[in-house]
C-alpha cells in the first residue's frame, strides 16, 4: 500500500462539527453503541455488493465470500472493523462522512432532546453512526476501494474529531471499506475478544454475513506456528426470518429489530409468517415502541420495509410493500418469485407486489387488532404514538376501511380528559336507546372540542360525542359516513335531530319564539350579512349565547385556514349564527334600541362565537374597541 498524493485537509460542515462534539460528549454513557453502527454500516455494505453484483459479477472479483472482520491490537491501541463489501470511492467518502449531504445530521440534530438514553437510538435512524467511533477514539482512519475500481483509486481518510479531516489517494489490494479507531487511553475494554463478541452478539447476532475475529482457540504448543491468521465466527450468520418460529427466542426478535431499525428501544409487537402457495415469501413485520422523527407530517419521507429476493438484499425503505398509512412499521419481505433485478418502477406495477402488499397491510391490522383485544394499555401505547398515521387508512385504504375504523381510539364527552380513548364500539353499546347517530365535534385542540358550545345540549341530554382534534380528523370524516350501519353526525353542522331525545316545545312557546324570531333575527342579520348565511333560533345552546354552525357538507373553519394558508382556492361559504333567546346577554340585546350599540352587540355575539371555534378574527382591534364601549356601557349603568 503506497501513497500517490499528499494528503489534503478539509473542514467538516458545520452540522458535522455539531455531531462530532456530541458523540464525543454527550454519549458517553452508551458508549458501546459504536460497534453496532459500525458493523451495520458493513452489513450494508455487502448487501449493496451483493445486489450490484446481480448485474455485474465481476465485482466479486478476487473475493467472493462477503464477510465481517474485526481485529484488535492491543499493542497499537487500535480496534479495526472491515468489510468486503461495496467500498466507497474518493467523492463517496467525501459524500458519506465529510459532509450533510446523506448523513441526514441536521435531522438528528433537530430530533436532539438532551436525555441520553432517548438521543441515542437516534444516531443509526438519521445514519450517522459512524461519528460514533469518535465517542471511544481519538482518531479514526478509514481506507476504502469500490468494487470494481483500480487498486490504486483507495481512498485513506483520517480525522481526530476535532472538526477537520484529511483524504489521501492510496493503493488498496482489496476490495470494501476498513475501519481503524484508536481508542482513547481508558477505553482498552474495547481491545479485550471477549467484550467484542459480547457486544456483536447483543446487537449483531443475526446480521446475514459472517462476523469473524481471531481464533481464541488455545495455542498447541508442539504444533508449528500457522503462517496465516485463524479466524472464527462469532456470530450465527442466517438471516433471522428464514429460521422457523419454534426456534426463534424473544431476545433474538427483539436484537433484530434494534439491527433493521436502527433503534435502542425494543419493539412493542411483531408478526413472522411465510406464505407458501401460489406465490412464497417470508415477512417479519414490527411495530416500534416511539414513532420517529418527521413520521407525521413529513410524508415524503421514504418509508418501507427492506425487500429481499431470495436472501439476496434488493432495496432499503421499499415503500410499494406499504401503504403510506402503515408506513412506522419497520421490517423485512423476502420473496421467492420477485425477479433479483426487479426495481423501484417494476416494484410499483408489479401484481405479485401488490398481493405481498396487501398480505402485509392484514398482517398488521390482524397484529393490531389483538394487541387491542388482549392489552389494552399496551394498545393506548401504540395509538398514542401511531393513531394520527392510522387514521390516514380510512381515505388511503377503501377496502380495509372497517378493519382500520375498528382499531380508531378518540376522546370522548363522557371522559373528558386528554388522552382517555374510547373505540367505536365501546361508543356503540354506550349509546343511549333511541340514538341514531354517532355524533361527534372536530377541533384545533382538544380543549376547544371539549369547551365547544355545541356539546351543551347534548351534555344536558346525556348523549356521548366523538372530540376529535388531530389534524386529519376533518380531512378523514370527509371519506368517514358510517360505522356499523350508523351514520355520523357533526354536532356543528347542519340541523339537529335529536329523535325522541330532544325535548318538543308546546304550541304557545313556538309561537312566542316566532314573534321574536321575525324581529331579532332579522335586526342581526342585517348587521352580520356579509359574516353569516342568516341568523337563526339554537336549540344546541344551553349556557352560551350563540353558535356558529356550518352547513351539513361544509368543511370546518380551522381547516379551510389551513387549506387556504396552504394556498388552495375554496369555494366561498358561510356559516349561520344560531342565538340563545334564554340567555340573557340576547333578552338585554332584544330591548336594544341605539341601532349603533345594537351593532356593537350583535358583532361581538358573532366575534366570540367564532374565537369559541377556535376561529381568528379578521379585526382584533375592532373586537377590542366593541368590547370596551360595552364594558363601559355597563359599568355606567351600575
Amino acid at each position: 500500500m503506497g501513497k500517490k498524493a499528499t494528503a489534503e485537509r478539509h473542514e467538516f460542515q458545520a452540522e458535522v462539527k455539531q455531531i462530532l462534539d456530541l458523540m464525543i460528549h454527550s454519549m458517553y454513557s452508551n458508549k458501546e453503541i459504536f460497534l453496532r453502527e459500525l458493523v451495520s454500516n458493513a452489513s450494508d455494505a455487502c448487501d449493496k455488493l451483493r445486489f450490484e453484483a446481480i448485474a455485474d459479477d465481476k465485482l466479486y472479483a478476487g473475493d467472493g465470500e462477503l464477510r465481517i472482520e474485526i481485529e484488535a491490537d492491543k499493542d497499537a491501541g487500535t480496534l479495526t472493523i472491515r468489510d468486503n463489501g461495496i467500498g466507497m470511492s474518493r467523492d463517496e467518502v467525501i459524500e458519506n462522512i465529510g459532509t450533510i449531504a446523506s448523513s441526514g445530521t441536521r435531522k438528528f440534530l433537530e430530533a436532539m432532546s438532551g436525555d441520553q438514553q432517548a438521543d441515542a437510538h437516534l444516531i443509526g435512524q438519521f445514519g450517522v453512526g459512524f461519528y460514533s467511533s469518535f465517542i471511544v477514539a481519538d482518531k479514526v482512519s478509514l481506507r476504502s476501494r469500490r468494487a470494481g475500481s483500480d487498486e490504486s483509486d483507495g481512498v485513506l481518510w483520517e480525522s481526530d474529531g476535532s472538526g477537520e479531516y484529511t483524504l489521501e489517494d492510496v493503493s488498496l489490494d482489496r476490495r470494501g471499506t476498513e475501519v481503524t479507531l484508536h481508542l482513547k487511553k481508558d477505553e482498552s475494554e474495547f481491545l479485550e475478544p471477549w467484550t467484542v463478541r459480547s457486544i456483536v452478539g447483543r446487537y449483531s447476532d443475526h446480521i446475514g454475513f459472517p462476523i469473524r475475529m481471531p481464533s481464541m482457540a488455545p495455542a498447541d504448543e508442539d504444533a508449528e506456528k500457522p503462517e496465516q491468521q485463524e479466524w472464527e465466527d462469532i456470530n450465527k450468520a442466517s438471516a433471522l426470518w428464514t429460521l422457523p418460529k419454534s426456534e426463534i427466542k424473544d431476545e433474538e426478535y427483539k436484537a433484530f429489530y434494534q439491527h433493521v431499525a436502527h433503534d435502542m428501544q425494543e419493539p412493542m409487537a411483531w408478526a413472522h409468517n411465510k406464505v407458501e402457495g401460489s406465490q412464497n415469501y417470508t415477512t417479519l413485520l414490527y411495530v416500534p415502541s416511539k414513532a420517529p422523527m418527521d413520521l407525521l407530517f413529513n410524508r415524503d419521507d421514504r418509508h418501507g420495509l427492506k425487500l429481499y429476493v431470495k436472501r439476496v438484499f434488493i432495496m432499503d425503505a421499499a415503500e410499494q410493500l406499504l401503504p403510506h398509512y402503515l408506513r412506522f412499521v419497520r421490517g423485512v419481505v423476502d420473496s421467492d418469485d420477485l425477479p433479483l433485478n426487479i426495481s423501484r418502477e417494476i416494484l410499483q406495477d408489479n401484481p405479485l407486489v401488490k398481493s405481498i402488499r396487501s398480505g402485509i397491510c392484514k398482517r398488521v391490522l390482524d397484529t393490531l387488532k389483538k394487541m387491542s383485544s388482549k392489552d389494552a394499555e399496551k394498545y393506548q401505547q401504540f395509538w398514542d404514538e401511531f393513531g394520527v398515521v392510522l387514521k390516514e387508512g380510512i381515505v388511503e385504504d377503501s377496502g380495509n376501511k372497517d378493519n382500520i375504523a375498528g382499531l380508531l381510539r378518540f376522546a370522548t364527552s363522557l371522559d373528558d380528559k386528554p388522552g382517555q380513548a374510547s373505540s367505536l364500539d365501546h361508543y356503540i353499546e354506550r349509546m343511549k336507546g333511541d340514538q341514531k347517530a354517532i355524533y361527534y365535534i372536530t377541533a384545533t385542540s382538544f380543549e376547544t372540542a371539549r369547551n365547544s358550545p355545541h356539546l351543551e345540549v347534548f351534555r344536558k341530554k346525556g348523549i356521548e360525542v366523538l372530540l376529535m382534534s388531530d389534524r386529519v380528523d376533518e380531512w378523514m370524516m370527509g371519506y368517514f359516513n358510517e360505522y356499523q350501519e350508523l351514520p355520523f353526525k357533526s354536532v356543528a353542522k347542519g340541523d339537529l335531530d335529536l329523535g325522541d331525545s330532544d325535548a318538543q316545545q308546546d304550541d304557545e312557546t313556538a309561537e312566542d319564539e316566532s314573534k321574536v324570531t321575525n324581529d331579532l333575527t332579522t335586526r342581526i342579520n342585517t348587521v352580520l350579512e356579509s359574516r353569516v348565511a342568516g341568523v337563526k333560533i339554537s336549540h344546541r345552546l344551553t349556557e352560551s349565547p350563540a353558535c356558529l354552525v356550518l352547513g351539513e357538507h361544509d368543511m370546518a373553519l380551522h381547516m379551510q385556514r389551513l387549506l387556504e394558508a396552504a394556498g388552495q382556492q375554496l369555494p366561498p361559504s358561510k356559516p349561520s349564527l344560531e342565538i340563545n333567546l334564554e340567555h340573557p346577554l340576547l333578552k338585554r340585546l332584544e330591548q336594544q334600541q341605539d341601532e349603533a350599540m345594537f351593532s356593537d352587540w350583535s358583532k361581538l355575539l358573532y366575534e366570540q362565537a367564532l374565537l369559541a371555534e377556535g376561529g381568528q378574527l379578521d379585526d382584533p382591534a375592532g373586537f377590542v374597541l366593541r368590547l370596551n364601549r360595552l364594558i363601559q356601557e355597563v359599568a355606567g349603568n351600575r
